[in-house]
């Protein structure tokens, strides 16, 4: 019999409930108390956080069919993302309050929340793509959001290449049910385990284009540059840290279920996914003046660094636990690197964050302590991230990818030097920048969460069963 346990899934209940009443409340409250339906997302992103940490000591389940997993990879996702929407209704604080279409903002970053954490916990390739749906369609209309032309510019690339790589997912889909006789992965593993190696590898790779895809890794990267530029500063904050969180923990579920009887190597083809990553995003972030297109170069290399553990899936213990710890300390780090941008909207390039510790020095202290959190320097999370995911791939026999990574993390500090180089000497910028008061206050707080983060990291691990 199916097991249809609705509270197991309490959480994502919580943010749909909060998306549909938010949707209708915002029908009928005036402009000026559209902060309302922010403030009904923020109590649903509070109570499901709760609801999460009470359910964590639970047994693993698996409901409704066995389609959903309701587990430690699940429950992590959940939190990650919660957080992060918390985030970034913070940071939506001054650009988005008491606009025409603030509730319908707020909607649809719950709805994209609602994608990420159903895409981290599908057990079934039907959830899997329904999931990729949720989790794409609201980020076309927020990427648009602001009805500019770079904006529109943005969505549209944006919109071709997931609609694209949407169906070559859906083709996958097709391909692994023919071949396998199933969809739920566990039924799906055996029947792949004795299927042809290239009709495996086929619907395998087509499936993982448009994972990929969500987590902007390559070769479906090249979206992330432009719509991190186009779209404004905390869309783009949003984009580049939330879908990756559910589509990186539903790349690693896919080849450690499904893909662990198949006769193809699923661990090596990801770990050259990793390497091209990490090394092109590190490239490209070399050259880069606009402050946007730097960090968005820089997520992409930052989710190269994140297959290197899932590519030990199934050979290290540490692999998942290492995955769920780098990807909390780099979605809160990389949201406060998007809250300085946030706090000064009209700085655009390096130069003119130029002699910033004169004017604002907490904001510039916090800008330098996000950017080497991001190197992945001690003692933030994301170093603490980077060490463990490390020391899974050394464990799982995949020592020439950690060379490589860690050469790429030496490399990259170069580019967020450029950055902070600027923002700590020199003279002021020729006008002093206007502040956003509420990406400040988040910018303070992810910059002493990220620390706090990774002196906790030992007993973050052992939550995680690490």
């Amino acid at each position: 019999m199916m097991d249809e346990n609705p509270l197991a899934l309490l959480p994502e209940i919580l943010l749909a409930v909060a998306a549909v009443i938010g949707l209708l409340l915002g029908s009928y409250l005036p402009k000026h108390r559209q902060w309302l339906v922010r403030l009904l997302a923020a109590a649903a992103c509070a109570a499901g956080l709760v609801v999460t940490v009470v359910a964590w000591s639970g047994e693993d389940m698996a409901v409704f069919g066995e389609t959903y997993m309701v587990d430690v990879a699940t429950n992590a996702t959940r939190v990650v993302v919660l957080v992060a929407v918390l985030l970034v209704l913070g940071l939506a604080g001054d650009p988005v309050r008491g606009t025409m279409r603030e509730s319908e903002f707020v909607v649809l970053l719950l709805l994209a929340a609602l994608g990420s954490v159903l895409l981290a916990g599908s057990n079934d390739l039907m959830l899997l793509a329904s999931g990729y749906l949720l989790a794409s369609i609201p980020l076309y209309a927020l990427a648009g959001f602001a009805k500019d032309a770079p904006g529109t510019e943005a969505a549209l690339k944006f919109y071709l290449m997931g609609a694209l790589l949407g169906v070559t997912m859906l083709a996958g889909l097709v391909v692994l049910f023919g071949v396998g006789g199933a969809t739920q992965y566990t039924a799906l593993s055996d029947g792949l385990a004795s299927a042809s190696r290239v009709a495996v590898a086929v619907g395998a790779i087509a499936v993982l284009a448009g994972l990929l895809f969500k987590a902007g890794a390559a070769p479906a990267h090249f979206w992330v540059p432009d719509v991190t530029e186009g779209a404004k500063p905390v869309v783009a904050a949003f984009i580049t840290t939330v879908p990756k969180i559910g589509a990186v923990v539903a790349i690693y579920r896919f080849v450690a279920v499904p893909l662990a009887a198949a006769r193809v190597d699923w661990a090596l083809m990801i770990a050259i996914i990793a390497a091209v990553t990490m090394t092109l995003g590190n490239l490209a972030a070399f050259f880069q003046d606009n402050v946007r297109r730097l960090l968005a170069y820089s997520t992409i290399s930052q989710v190269g660094y994140l297959l290197v553990g899932v590519a030990a899936a199934g050979r290290s213990d540490l692999a998942l636990p290492s995955v769920l710890l780098y990807l909390g300390g780099y979605a809160v780090t990389n949201l406060g690197a998007f809250a300085v941008v946030c706090a000064l909207p009209h700085a655009a390039t390096l130069a003119d964050y130029r002699g910033l510790v004169r004017r604002h020095r907490w904001l510039a202290v916090s800008l330098v302590v996000l950017l080497l959190g991001l190197v992945g320097t001690p003692p933030t999370a994301v170093f603490a991230g980077k060490l463990t995911v490390f020391t899974a791939a050394f464990d799982a026999g995949l020592g020439w990818l950690v060379v490589l990574a860690a050469v790429n993390t030496v490399a990259s500090v170069f580019y967020y030097l450029r950055w902070i180089g600027p923002a700590v000497r020199g003279e002021e910028a020729s006008a002093a920048p206007e502040v956003s008061r509420w990406a400040v206050r988040t910018a303070y707080a992810t910059a002493a969460v990220s620390v706090l983060l990774g002196v906790l990291a030992g007993s973050l691990l052992g939550v995680l069963g690490g």
